[in-house]
């Protein structure tokens, strides 16, 4: 067989095939973020972060015991992944503090104290520079805060009540969110804003049942986001299991593609990666199914499932998820291309905030059976970088080519040392579509399959 005809076979191949089922079970994997309880990691959570690619954890109070303890926990959870993991906690100051007095740090100031009681840029950045201190020797990479909901209704159980938002004015909420995550980007830890698209007025508390916002939101709830994505925040954005019949006359907001996909990122232009809101609480486990709800939150556009349980049944709860979701891709129920844009938005983030240092890391402990050679992003529009690794000094040959098994273009032909290299290819002469990019190197040959969208 020539070897333009196994190109061509090999496109074949890729194109009438979903993808490889581990590759994409290994991106479910990095959808996921699990929780557990005590303060030692359970085994299930060491097996799915080795195994099952587990994306994240979470840590409440109750997995931290003092500083020296988390720090050896949250080094333990690293040690244990597959790819680098995010390690998340909830740190928005006041009540809503994993971090606090009884386990070794200290007290914190609430968001209104902050935004209305002193409503200071420098009493909220030296709070917030002070936490994420806490969690930068910690640890942790992920504060799931600050707030962005305003203070529409200050007896709301879940916000206004427990003093979680900074503010009734919508542009002093964008204000000291903006605040709070400078700080903590400062030591390279991202941030979360939540509840989008807008919890502050809310009468019901979520975590105990269906919370109706329909007579009570307004559009001025989203101006805090407006002005932060304006000012080009891009980290998380974590959806509120809220119902608002304006918005979706059917779904809550973290299992609505209207407002997770349509508001958040057509409308408001946001870039970064949605998470939902943990998917235990009753809002959502009263009124769905384990099953149904994992497909309506992905196909909503949440490229995180945040759950707070280790098991289900006994078993893993990552690996049901994993099978579930799975499943429905395999049926078509849940596009693939759905879990490449959640898969590729969280790997863009871990590479930003430096989890995923190397090229070398990317293709060995994130694509398992591709373990020389991956470009990144895909899909792209203009760029993508080929990484690739070469186990021992030899020529290397990268070509591209189109579905019609033309040679399009020549990325490297040449000799290359021992080691990981990165090349860039700009593809803006080539017409968007679907390309077969092959390495060859000594006796090893990887194809992949890219894709340019303009």
């Amino acid at each position: 067989m020539n070897s333009k005809l196994l190109l061509l076979t090999i496109l074949s191949l890729l194109l009438n095939y979903p993808g490889s089922p581990q590759n994409l079970r290994t991106k479910i994997g990095q959808m996921v973020w699990t929780g557990f309880t005590g303060t030692r990691l359970h085994d299930t959570i060491k097996a799915d972060l080795r195994n099952l690619n587990l994306g994240g954890v979470i840590l409440f109070a109750g997995n931290i015991s003092n500083p020296s303890q988390v720090k050896l926990l949250n080094d333990t959870i690293k040690m244990f992944a597959a790819t680098p993991p995010f390690i998340a906690v909830d740190q928005e100051g006041g009540r809503v503090a994993r971090l606090n007095r009884n386990n070794g740090f200290d007290t914190s100031y609430t968001a209104y104290k902050l935004g209305t009681v002193f409503n200071r840029e420098d009493s909220t950045r030296k709070m917030a520079e002070k936490m994420a201190g806490w969690l930068h020797q910690s640890g942790f990479n992920v504060d799931l805060a600050p707030v962005a909901d305003v203070n529409v209704n200050p007896l709301s159980p879940a916000i206004g009540k427990l003093e979680r938002s900074y503010s009734a004015v919508p542009e002093s909420v964008y204000c000291h969110a903006k605040w709070f995550s400078d700080e903590f980007h400062k030591k390279n830890i991202a941030t979360s804003l939540k509840h989008f698209p807008g919890h502050g007025s809310a009468m019901q508390d979520s975590h105990l049942g269906f919370t109706d916002i329909t007579n009570t939101w307004t559009r001025s709830e989203l101006v805090p986001y407006e002005m932060l994505f304006a000012s080009g925040y891009n980290d998380f954005v974590m959806t509120a299991h809220i119902f608002n019949a304006n918005l979706d006359p059917v779904y809550p907001a973290s299992l609505s593609h209207k407002i997770a996909s349509g508001l958040l990122r057509d409308t408001l232009g946001f870039t970064g990666v949605t998470i939902t809101d943990a998917m235990g609480m009753s809002a959502i486990t009263l009124n769905y199914t384990f099953e149904d709800a994992a497909e309506f939150a992905v196909n909503a556009g949440n490229d995180i499932l945040l759950y707070t349980a280790t098991t289900r049944n006994g078993i893993s709860l990552t690996r049901n998820l994993i099978d579930i979701i799975a499943q429905r891709v395999e049926q078509g129920i849940i596009p693939l291309a759905r879990i490449d844009s959640a898969y590729n938005r969280i790997m863009r983030m871990k590479m930003r905030y430096g989890l995923i240092t190397s090229a070398e890391e990317f293709a060995g402990n994130v694509l398992h059976e591709n373990r020389l050679f991956q470009n990144y992003p895909n899909p792209f529009t203009e760029k993508t970088q080929m990484r690739f690794y070469v186990e021992d000094d030899s020529e290397v040959k990268i070509e591209v080519y189109n579905t019609l098994g033309e040679r399009v273009a020549i990325v490297a032909d040449g000799r290359f040392s021992k080691g990981v290299h990165e090349i860039s290819l700009s593809a803006g002469h080539l017409p968007p579509g679907v390309y077969l990019c092959r390495m060859a190197s000594g006796k090893a040959s990887v194809v992949n399959k890219m894709l340019i969208l303009r």
